[in-house]
C-alpha cells in the first residue's frame, strides 16, 4: 500500500483579495476562489454566523489553468494552530468534528476540462446540539499522484478557509498556565543578569482568539522591576488551543528572589472583523534569583577571614605558650 504525502496547502486567506489561491506544479494548474453572491463579491475566505440547525450555503468556483482535463476530490476539514502560528488544516483521514462534519457537496469528486470552471456549491448545516462559539476549518480541492520514485502517492492540496460562528452565548477568555522563571547570572559579581519567563496561553472560552503580552521581572516588593522587550502578539487561537511561550527578560538585578508577571490583554474579532480588547488576564510566579558569582565571592572571603583568625590564635597560644616555658625554666635556676 502507498503512502500519502500532503506536499501543498494554500490557504486562501494568505493571499491578497482578490487574488485567487493557486496551485502549479509542471503543466497541472488550478485555483479556487469565492463565488460572487448575496455573502458579497471577491472574498478571500468565507465567514458565516448561524445559529444552531441553521444552515448556510454558498459555493466555491474551482478553475483548470491547465492543458489537461482534472480530476479532483472535494471535501471538508477542521482547522487547527500549526506550531508556525498559522491556520492548517486537518489531514483528510482525521475525524471531524466541526466544520468538516458539517460541510457538505454535491459530490465527493468534480472533472474541470482545461480552461474551464466548475462551481462547487456546498452547504454548512449547523446540528441542534452545537456548542456556541468559533468554528475554523476549510473547503479543501485535492489531487493524488504517484511517485513511482519515491513509492509514494503525494497529495497536492488547494483550499479556503471558513470561520463560522454559532450563536448563542460566547465565552471569550484565555488562562495562563505553568508559568515559570528561572534567572541565568554572569561570571560578573557586580552585575545584572537575565532571567527567561515561560508559560502557556490556553484559550478556555469558545471564541477565536488573540493576546498582546507583557512580561515584567521584579525583585521583592516589587523592587528593581524590569520589562521584556515587547512580546509579540499570539496567533489566533481556536477555543481548546494552547500556545507555548518563553521571552527573555535582560538586566535582571539579582535580589536572590524573583517574581514574573506575565499580562494577556486578549483580542476577540466580531463577525464584523473589528478586534476589540478585552480584560488583562495577570499571572505571577516566583523564583530565586541568587548571584552566585557574588556569593562564591563572599564565602571565600569569609573563610579567608575565618582562616586568619585562627592562625592569629594559634600564633598567639603557641606564643603564650613558649612565655610560659621560659618562665617556669628561670624559676627553677632560682
Amino acid at each position: 500500500m502507498r503512502r500519502i504525502l500532503s506536499v501543498l496547502m494554500v490557504l486562501a486567506p494568505v493571499l491578497v483579495a482578490p487574488t485567487p489561491a493557486f496551485a502549479d506544479e509542471g503543466d497541472v494548474t488550478w485555483t479556487v476562489r469565492t463565488a460572487s453572491n448575496s455573502y458579497g463579491a471577491d472574498r478571500s475566505s468565507y465567514s458565516y454566523s448561524v445559529n444552531p440547525s441553521g444552515t448556510a450555503k454558498d459555493a466555491m468556483i474551482v478553475a483548470n489553468r491547465g492543458k489537461d482535463p482534472l480530476t479532483l476530490a472535494v471535501y471538508a476539514a477542521d482547522g487547527l494552530t500549526a506550531e508556525t502560528g498559522q491556520l492548517d488544516l486537518h489531514a483528510r483521514n482525521d475525524k471531524p468534528t466541526g466544520i468538516g462534519a458539517w460541510l457538505t457537496t454535491g459530490g465527493g469528486t468534480i472533472a474541470v476540462q482545461p480552461g474551464r470552471t466548475v462551481t462547487v456549491p456546498f452547504t454548512v448545516s449547523v446540528p441542534a446540539n452545537a456548542t456556541p462559539g468559533d468554528y475554523v476549518g476549510g473547503i479543501v480541492t485535492s489531487l493524488t499522484q504517484p511517485d513511482q520514485a519515491q513509492g509514494i502517492n503525494v497529495e497536492r492540496r488547494l483550499g479556503i478557509r471558513i470561520k463560522l460562528r454559532v450563536g448563542g452565548a460566547l465565552t471569550p477568555n484565555v488562562a495562563i498556565e505553568n508559568l515559570h522563571v528561572d534567572y541565568h547570572g554572569t561570571w560578573n559579581p557586580f552585575s545584572k543578569g537575565d532571567a527567561t519567563v515561560s508559560y502557556t496561553i490556553h484559550n478556555t472560552g469558545n471564541t477565536a482568539q488573540s493576546a498582546q503580552q507583557a512580561v515584567a521581572v521584579a525583585g521583592p516588593f516589587g523592587w528593581f522591576r524590569t520589562s521584556s522587550a515587547q512580546p509579540a502578539a499570539s496567533p489566533e487561537l481556536l477555543p481548546g488551543e494552547s500556545w507555548r511561550m518563553t521571552v527573555p527578560v535582560e538586566g535582571v538585578t539579582p535580589a536572590l528572589w524573583a517574581g514574573a508577571t506575565t499580562t494577556l490583554t486578549p483580542l476577540l474579532t466580531d463577525a464584523s472583523g473589528s478586534i476589540s480588547p478585552l480584560p488583562a488576564v495577570v499571572a505571577t510566579a516566583h523564583g530565586p534569583a541568587v548571584p552566585w558569582t557574588l556569593v562564591v565571592v563572599l564565602v571565600v572571603l569569609v573563610a579567608l577571614v575565618i582562616a586568619s583568625r585562627f592562625l592569629r590564635v594559634r600564633r598567639k597560644a603557641r606564643e603564650d605558650a613558649r612565655v610560659q616555658q621560659a618562665v617556669e625554666q628561670a624559676l627553677a635556676q632560682v
